[in-house]
């Protein structure tokens, strides 16, 4: 329902003004806002098991290809604060409903790409779109249910959604890719996205427009930070580290950011305030939730990579194989509620990071002439109850004490270290297993493996890194 702009909020820390609660149905808020994440969380791995059919139908060449994820990845880290900010100063229903349009028609142009450009552009708008939906589904969590109980379920069922993203992404892709065309992975996006830009005016009220100033200052140095940052990873990852390009651009982002943190620190009304971080808790949750996608995320590009060129499992087969990690996260996801309530956040944080380390570890010994039920199973079903354990507690974390004002911000932060922590951790993984094989001559499963196993090492570590944080920089308080 339409509402006119309200004056700043006077309510509590941690609580939605009036006008922004829950409404009679929070089961349909909760669906129809989880659903426009899922849209995003799939559509990072939802290509990955149908790019050699699009390198054969649309002509890609070798580099070109890395692209296809690259185009989706710049635009959405880079616009993440900026989509963020843009939510609370417009609506945030609003800016999630043009976010959810924008993507569902960026998805329609893929799907009927012709040409290589013509999906990288797609890709690229497919990008900003993310960018204006995910910062507001986790800011209408916030100011559509109260603080305690309610948003800790809110919180549980949404984390699941998020977290199991990716890997049915690679489930569905593989699976539209085997019995229809890559072009489904992203045509079916079409008709969701229709139906939750419908179905959120509906549901799912508007929060307050706040008046004030828009800090543009802000934005350009964050957002072309951000860019730069994420570009020069992304050529890292490419290129390697000596990179001419790749060494501009991060000089270039650091240059942006450290001129953004200026501006922020002197802005009346920042895009990305500092103050966030005065809370120890949440300054340690923001780390870990950089640090955890780095060393995580690389598992499923390079055990994409392994069950299709390894084991030789095609598309289908390759996404289902990822099936007891969505299974493992999807169960204990339902169990983290309680835990938190009896436990507080520490505890239950610790010990999913500790198994996600304990599942990049196992992964360390896959083997050229292994199998799956020896080689994958076992670390598949830990690293999904260490994610599922872990990130509703960081979520919850960082959004404690936070007030309706600052949802946005909180909200777009959080998903932009995400994002750049995934970035990263992939760029720094595939620079390890290319030095781990370069003056290999083992056969091509030998050097993949090889490659694999050395990358997983190196992520263990950033995951045993992120233990210690939570260990040591988190307090233990019960919420």
């Amino acid at each position: 329902m339409p509402t006119t702009p309200a004056a700043p909020s006077t309510a509590p820390p941690g609580q939605a003004p009036a006008g922004a609660r829950r409404t009679g149905r929070p089961g349909a808020v909760l669906a129809v806002i989880v659903t426009a994440y899922l849209m995003v969380g799939v559509d990072s791995t939802v290509v990955n098991v149908a790019l050699p059919d699009i390198q054969r139908d649309l002509h890609f060449g070798p580099a070109a290809l890395s692209w296809v994820l690259n185009a989706y990845t710049l635009t959405f880290g880079g616009l993440l604060l900026l989509g963020g900010r843009i939510g609370d100063i417009a609506g945030r229903r609003r800016t999630l409903t043009v976010g959810v349009t924008v993507f569902a028609l960026a998805s329609l142009l893929g799907g009927v790409a012709g040409d290589s450009g013509w999906l990288l552009a797609a890709r690229a708008l497919q990008g900003v779109g993310s960018a204006l939906t995910a910062p507001s589904t986790l800011a209408l969590i916030t100011t559509n249910f109260e603080e305690g109980p309610r948003r800790n379920h809110a919180l549980s069922i949404y984390t699941s959604v998020a977290s199991i993203g990716a890997s049915l992404g690679l489930v569905l892709g593989g699976a539209l890719t085997a019995w229809a065309s890559w072009r489904w992975a992203l045509l079916i996006n079409v008709p969701i996205g229709a139906a939750v830009a419908l179905a959120l005016p509906r549901f799912v009220r508007e929060t307050p427009r706040r008046a004030g100033h828009f800090d543009a200052a802000g934005a350009v140095t964050g957002t072309a930070g951000m860019t730069a940052l994420v570009y020069a990873f992304v050529r890292v990852a490419e290129s390697g580290w000596s990179d001419t390009l790749a060494q501009l651009s991060f000089a270039a982002a650091g240059l942006l950011l450290a001129l953004f943190v200026y501006v922020e620190s002197r802005a009346r009304q920042p895009i990305a305030p500092l103050r966030l971080f005065a809370d120890r808790n949440r300054a340690g949750a923001y780390l870990d939730i950089l640090l955890l996608p780095a060393g995580m995320f690389g598992a499923f590009f390079f055990l994409t990579q392994y069950v299709q060129h390894v084991l030789g499992y095609g598309p289908l087969e390759a996404g289902l194989s990822f099936l007891p990690l969505t299974v493992a996260m999807f169960t204990v996801l339902r169990f983290v509620p309680g835990l938190l309530q009896r436990h507080g956040p520490k505890p239950v944080l610790v010990t999913g990071m500790t198994l996600i380390t304990v599942a990049a570890l196992w992964l360390t010994r896959l083997s050229p002439t292994g199998s799956y039920a020896t080689g994958l199973l076992g670390p598949m079903l830990v690293l999904g109850t260490g994610v599922g354990l872990s990130f509703m507690p960081l979520n919850a974390t960082i959004l404690t004490g936070v007030t309706p004002d600052q949802a946005g911000a909180a909200s777009g932060l959080l998903q932009t270290l995400q994002w750049l922590g995934g970035t990263l951790g992939l760029s720094v993984l595939v620079t390890v297993s290319g030095t781990a094989t370069r003056h290999s001559a083992g056969s091509p499963a030998e050097q993949l493996t090889l490659g694999a196993t050395s990358a997983f090492g190196v992520g263990a570590g950033i995951a045993l890194a992120a233990v210690l944080v939570a260990a040591v920089v988190i307090r233990g308080r019960r919420r």
